[in-house]
């Protein structure tokens, strides 16, 4: 599930497990994302205040969108699979298969425009031009949803390095998912084959979260 050694739940104390039930009980198992960070669990904490603090600001379908195509720029299966699922349960999972797939009609010019820009942000940021920022505007975003955009991109990428940097592959419980969604999404790294015995429930608000 990762390529490092991580803290069983029956070992885990204190933060670690306080954390673990957080876990379990918001997605009914203990997902491979947390086990990774069980040596730190401040970091997971941070991380967890840094995404709502981001969210805060953004309307569920723009950070959804934005975080998908940030996850699928950066070649990460794990936040790929897990944002088009939240996608899927925002708009319906036949609306969200046709959005990965590029049906027509499916985003409006300025949501295509927003994941481009996040696409670039996400693995080009150097690249970012006056003019990448001036097509935002032209699509009516105020400067403050341009920042939140970059902030959503630029967060992804640290916590994408981080599954991704320690080998963390994204849960079994992702193969229930739509057959077309798995070949799209799995961008990156292949779906754990451990079967934890949980289907993915219905999400809640978020906890810390791929």
């Amino acid at each position: 599930m990762s390529y490092i050694e991580t803290i069983a739940p029956e070992e885990a104390e204190g933060e670690v497990l306080a954390m673990y039930q957080r876990q379990q009980a918001h997605f009914g198992y203990l997902p491979n994302y947390a086990r990774v960070f069980s040596h730190r669990p401040d970091v997971m904490a941070s991380w967890a205040s840094l995404l709502a603090s981001i969210r805060r600001h953004v309307e569920p379908r723009r950070f959804e969108l934005v975080t998908l195509a940030a996850a699928q720029a950066l070649g990460n299966s794990y936040c790929a699979l897990a944002h088009a699922r939240a996608l899927g349960e925002l708009l319906g999972m036949d609306a969200a298969r046709d959005l990965v797939a590029g049906k027509a009609g499916t985003l409006s010019d300025a949501e295509s425009a927003m994941m481009a820009f996040a696409r670039k942000v996400a693995c080009e940021a150097p690249a970012v031009t006056a003019e990448d920022v001036e097509g935002l505007r032209d699509h009516g975003l105020g400067d403050d949803e341009i920042f939140d955009i970059v902030a959503v991109a630029a967060a992804r990428a640290f916590f994408t390095r981080i599954l991704d940097g320690l080998g963390t592959e994204p849960d079994s419980a992702y193969r229930s998912l739509p057959a077309e969604l798995l070949g799209a999404l799995t961008v990156g790294r292949p779906i754990a084959r451990v079967e934890t015995g949980d289907a993915i429930p219905h999400r809640s608000d978020p906890v810390e979260s791929p």
